[in-house]
């Protein structure tokens, strides 16, 4: 896999994926506890059952897909059956993502020679990743969704447990955006085969791994802290505004008062 630039069938909308999170620092450290009556928009069960295509069936659904593919994308099919080809996965974390401080980014030299220049420094840092930025990945079919989670994080230096995240595929139902987690066995280049090359279809998203439940144990003690850091700087600034907000009110109220006594009775 090269970098450019048990399945779980449980769909969720993006309006119930975001109505139950609490946002702190651009993040989500915690989710609200389910309630005892299901929402308008909670997950739904959906069985699949789906027969391994043979290569006959393979080899026209690439031509297929070549024939509507626009941007010299398409798919390779190879004489032992296996294929290549390209998916997007868009990035879509909200929690601070931990990296070796200090280092200089990956040389093509390091990608050729396989260095990890995380493994040159002990010393580590935290950081946003952008919101919503797209990689592309060029793949084979038996490449699986555990693979392609950790050529994203070795592609940004990203020391975290890959266990910490999660890829989803995004499709459009009944007018809605549901997102349906994949299972670390999956294998995206066959999903996005049976798709098509349209991303209005299906499109990929690295999200973090929620669980209902934040497994502390899986953070080092150095995030754990960068955590609680975090969250003073945003309980300081929660209480700045608040106080600017009833200081405004204070203002406006003593500058009624001094107008209502300053008029005659």
């Amino acid at each position: 896999m090269t970098v450019e630039s048990s399945r779980s069938s449980g769909y969720c909308s993006l309006d119930e994926e975001l109505e139950d999170c609490f946002f702190t620092a651009k993040t989500t450290f915690f989710r609200n506890v389910q309630s005892k009556h299901p929402s308008k928009n909670v997950c739904k069960a959906v069985e699949e059952t789906q027969h391994p295509p043979t290569p006959q069936e393979i080899k026209q659904k690439i031509d297929s897909y070549n024939s509507r593919e626009k941007h010299c994308l398409g798919m390779k099919l190879s004489e032992d059956g296996t294929y290549t080809g390209f998916i997007k996965v868009h990035l879509k974390l909200r929690r601070p993502v931990t990296v070796p401080a200090g280092i200089r980014p990956q040389s093509i030299y390091d990608a050729i020679k396989e260095v990890n220049p995380a493994a040159t420094t002990d010393k580590r840092t935290s950081f946003y990743l952008p919101l919503d930025a797209i990689k592309q990945l060029h793949i084979s079919s038996t490449t699986t969704v555990s693979e392609v989670i950790q050529g994203l994080l070795k592609k940004f230096m990203v020391v975290d447990n890959p266990q910490k995240f999660a890829l989803f595929k995004r499709i459009h139902k009944d007018g809605q955006v549901l997102f349906q987690k994949l299972s670390i066995a999956d294998c995206p280049l066959y999903l996005r085969l049976l798709a098509g090359p349209d991303t209005d279809v299906l499109s990929f998203v690295l999200k973090e791994n929620e669980t209902g439940e934040v497994e502390w144990d899986a953070f080092s003690i150095p995030e754990l802290q960068n955590f609680l850091t975090i969250l003073e700087k945003e309980e300081q600034d929660k209480i700045h505004q608040v106080q600017k907000k009833y200081n405004h009110f204070r203002q406006r109220l003593e500058e009624a008062l001094r107008e209502s006594q300053g008029k005659p009775g």
